[in-house]
């Protein structure tokens, strides 16, 4: 394949070294030509392209302070949402605290995962090629989907060393493999659904001895603080010290573990012992070879004799056990249910729902946490189970149906999936079903009319007195003209 950047020729910095210029030498097509390219620092830059013979692009950050006199690591920001730019810019304090090289390929999550990975491994080989990228410093991030996919690039792409996965553990263990170990560091909050796959991909990694870290924070946000980032790229790059990838730097490494024993002493003080004793487990895998952590063990010899910690810490697996009981009921029942078509076990899903905002809404933190996890889960398992349907050549519309309505007990802020059950069910003529969930729809706030009047399959029910009825008694006028009696 040929490299679209070829080699640099010459480098030289301009007023204030505001601005990199590369001579770059591109052969294409049999022919040599030159182009000059300006990078910016400090600045996302855009659509840069990934070869010259393919239409992909990249985004790209270098730190206010790069230069082309050392070598950098490079972390590739996995976004399959098109929102790159925006996904790439939570990581800038980030990289400007540690150093990193930003970069993100142009993803999709309407591609295969082939097609992502190829182009994923076109734009690490484009990006050394500008740049002075270090050999065993690239690794890959992302948040939710985009986080489930860089997780694999590890496994596809040798030149990854490691993932930061925010919001999602790995999504296939069976893909691992003791000889092609990476570090994984994963950020996650308690109260996310994949927080028990996290932690049992966790125990996994351990086996096979891969470097793994999880970091936990509390705010119950899809991304976390800006300071967890800039922690887990401090371990990718102690960790790369630790393996003589890089010069094991002294003042650096105090420098993180100052932070770090000022963070164990931060949680204790506000008693989330279990958050000290997890964060302690962090900083014995990662600080061992420099550091004596007799002082540490001592910690956490304290921390779990300690009255209050065992009592948390029985709390956390009483919710942990009730939570994988009521998994398999609701994975067994699901089942059942779409088979059956059972619309009559709606009423048991609501009912389900209703215990679970009890929890949420309790005193006890850890059911609280288990009910926000379980909200979470049957929500996704309802939405795998759509697609699942919708992916058959002969779809099932009784069971999309039902697994449509369920949706709306799950999620009735969800708007999308009363609409898709008023289509379908206006589809099939059955015009008191999508006449209840018009309502429905409206009673819980739904006030797009144009987004309602534009619904595909709707042409009849749109010209019902009764569709009209509905329509006018929550939003200020309907469509079409009411007859009255």
């Amino acid at each position: 394949m040929c490299n679209l950047f070829g080699r640099i020729f010459v480098v030289k910095r301009t007023m204030g070294n505001k601005y990199v210029l590369l001579f770059l030498a591109i052969f294409a097509s049999q022919q040599i030509w030159s182009q000059q390219m300006t990078l910016k620092k400090g600045t996302i830059l855009q659509n840069l392209p990934v070869h010259d013979s393919i239409s992909d692009t990249f985004s790209l950050y270098l730190p206010t302070y790069f230069t082309t006199e050392e070598q950098w690591p490079l972390l590739i920001v996995c976004d399959l949402k098109g929102e790159e730019k925006r996904t790439l810019s939570m990581f800038l304090h980030a990289a400007e605290e540690e150093g990193y090289i930003l970069a993100a390929p142009k993803l999709s999550d309407t591609l295969s995962l082939s097609s992502n990975v190829t182009k994923t491994a076109n734009t690490v080989q484009a990006i050394s090629g500008l740049l002075p990228i270090h050999k065993s410093g690239v690794y890959t991030a992302g948040q939710g989907s985009g986080a489930r996919f860089a997780n694999l690039a590890p496994l596809f792409i040798k030149r990854v060393k490691g993932t930061l996965s925010i919001g999602a553990s790995i999504a296939n263990i069976e893909l691992l493999s003791p000889k092609r170990p990476f570090h994984f560091i994963g950020i996650m909050n308690k109260n996310d659904y994949n927080y028990s796959s996290m932690k049992r991909v966790k125990r996994v990694l351990d086996r096979f001895k891969f470097p793994n870290h999880l970091l936990l924070y509390q705010q119950t946000t899809e991304w976390p603080e800006i300071g967890f980032l800039s922690k887990a790229l401090q371990y990718f790059t102690l960790m790369s010290m630790r393996r003589n990838e890089i010069p094991a730097d002294s003042v650096y490494i105090q420098k993180v573990y100052k932070d770090d024993l000022e963070k164990i002493n931060d949680l204790k003080s506000t008693k989330r012992f279990l958050a000290t004793e997890q964060h302690i487990d962090g900083m014995m895998g990662i600080y061992g070879v420099y550091k004596n952590l007799d002082s540490l063990r001592m910690i956490q010899r304290e921390l779990r004799k300690d009255r209050i910690f065992k009592g948390m810490k029985r709390g956390e697996n009483a919710a942990v056990l009730k939570e994988s009981l009521l998994k398999e009921d609701y994975d067994y029942y699901l089942e059942e249910d779409v088979i059956t078509h059972n619309f009559n076990n709606l009423g048991w899903w609501n009912y389900q729902m209703t215990e679970l905002n009890k929890f949420i809404a309790g005193t006890n933190p850890y059911e609280k946490q288990m009910g926000n996890r379980l909200k979470g889960y049957v929500n996704a398992l309802a939405e795998d189970n759509i697609d699942i349907v919708k992916s058959e050549d002969l779809i099932d519309e009784d069971a999309l149906a039902f697994l449509y309505m369920l949706k709306t007990v799950l999620d009735p802020e969800n708007f999308d999936f009363y609409l898709k059950i008023i289509s379908l069910s206006a589809k099939n003529e059955d015009f008191g079903t999508a006449l209840f969930y018009l309502e429905e729809a409206l009673k819980n706030g739904f006030n797009d009319a144009d987004k309602l009047h534009n619904l595909e399959h709707t042409a009849l029910l749109r010209i019902d007195p009764k569709f009209n009825e509905v329509v006018s008694k929550y939003l200020k006028g309907a469509r079409y003209q009411v007859n009255e009696k």
